[in-house]
């Protein structure tokens, strides 16, 4: 089978690609090896609601016209948001339709093709040959857990944020928690709150409020621009694509959630995971210094914010706020014994990592990701790639800035498909709406 473009992927990213492509007449297949919107349906814990507010939620066409423009969406929510999108604009989804592997046709990479099918897309219903690929698969394929879980004693439970649906499911004992970005918190958060004792391992944070003056934080880094910052414009782009998520929690009551809260409920706080030898895992001393410079970009942010308030006069604003520091032990707990501590579970917050063991393309670095630049695939002519943090800008972390890169991309695809070189084109960026 033949298209023009295959895209892999119909998640949110996908399917925002699939409309800029109808847009622009170009014929395609989103291929899903589930179906629309799989990764929430299968891999997302019970609680879970976006960290963005409903009215910052936008896909190509298709703005949030609820009554609740400031909640935030739970799973089935979003499912039923993706599930719907993907019926509005016609998508043309083949689910439950695996990619097996990817690649160049026998006229090659790099080659004049003259119009033909540059790469094989080989799936278990058969093969699709197409002039041009979009990868919107995700980052988040697999759990990143760290190679030091081997010498967790066979005795504990370990579990993933893409396995841990509810504290139910949990051994009633106590619960280690590794990592506390968003998820970390989030779920020892969660499962504090079901009576559980809890420690939490943290290392490199990003601690934000949920409201600053009286508005939602993506309020502030929307309209301060933030968002807009362009990956060409960072300083250290790979640190900066890989910077933990933000310590926030989409609840309907709005709360705030970092260390402190955790504190006060009980949970146990220490710093990062560095070993483990005979059951007894081993923590870094340095948690004092870890808060503290996570509360310095902290505030360094919401000075940014203020600045920009006083130079726009803006009106209809809370006062300047200021939030207390992180409280941890002067001495803190820097080894626990799995065993004797009464831990039943290890919870790997540790990040995810994309999974490309089908693309049988040199396009990959030294640690499986794809070498790209602001979305277009290095040495790969007419391959793209979406869903990645800080893709083209950091609002592409979010749902929304699928809207932005793929208008971008598409632009770029286009041109592309029409002969011209990338760096005649106007790749017309967009401003994001407000």
């Amino acid at each position: 089978m033949y298209t023009t473009t295959v895209v892999i992927g119909a998640g949110h990213a996908g399917l925002a690609m699939s409309r800029r492509l109808t847009e622009r007449a170009i014929d395609h297949v989103v291929l899903e090896r589930g179906d629309v919107a799989n990764a929430w349906r299968t891999e997302r814990w019970d609680s879970l609601r976006l960290l963005t507010p409903n009215w910052h939620n936008h896909l190509p066409g298709r703005r949030y016209d609820g009554d609740d423009p400031d909640g935030f969406m739970s799973v089935p929510e979003v499912v039923a948001y993706i599930d719907s999108y993907a019926a509005a604009i016609d998508a043309p989804v083949q689910t439950h339709t695996t990619v097996t592997s990817v690649t160049a046709t026998d006229t090659g990479l790099g080659r004049d093709t003259g119009g033909r099918a540059r790469y094989r897309v080989t799936t278990n219903r058969g093969v699709w040959d197409c002039a041009a690929l979009v990868v919107a698969s995700g980052m988040a394929n697999a759990a990143n857990v760290p190679t030091l879980s081997d010498a967790i004693p066979s005795s504990v439970a370990m579990l993933t944020p893409m396995t841990y649906r509810s504290p139910d499911a949990l051994d009633p004992q106590g619960v280690l928690v590794v990592g506390a970005s968003a998820t970390g918190i989030q779920l020892a958060d969660e499962i504090r709150r079901s009576g559980r004792p809890v420690t939490i391992a943290v290392g490199e944070h990003v601690r934000l409020p949920r409201r600053y003056r009286g508005r939602d934080i993506f309020w502030w880094m929307d309209t301060v621009g933030v968002l807009d910052e362009r990956h060409d414009e960072v300083d250290d782009l790979v640190r900066a694509r890989h910077v933990p998520s933000p310590q926030l929690i989409g609840s309907p009551e709005h709360r705030s959630i970092d260390l402190n809260t955790l504190g006060q409920l009980g949970v146990s706080v220490v710093g990062r995971l560095g070993s483990i030898q005979d059951g007894v895992a081993k923590f870094s001393g340095g948690l004092a210094n870890t808060c503290r410079l996570a509360d310095l970009k902290m505030n360094r942010l919401l000075q940014r914010f203020d600045d920009w308030a006083e130079a726009e006069a803006a009106d209809a604003l809370e006062p300047i706020q200021r939030f207390e520091p992180t409280t941890v032990a002067a001495d803190p707990t820097v080894e626990i014994d799995l065993r004797r501590a009464g831990i039943g579970s290890v919870v790997w917050a540790t990040g995810f990592r994309p999974d490309y063991a089908w693309l049988e393309l040199p396009v990959l670095d030294r640690k499986g990701r794809i070498r790209h630049d602001g979305g277009v695939v290095r040495d790969a002519p007419g391959m793209y790639v979406l869903g990645q943090n800080l893709l083209r800008t950091r609002r592409s972390s979010y749902i929304a800035g699928a809207a932005q890169d793929t208008c971008v991309l598409a632009n770029h695809l286009h041109a592309f498909l029409g002969g011209e070189q990338s760096e005649s084109v106007d790749w017309g960026v967009p401003q994001p709406p407000r």
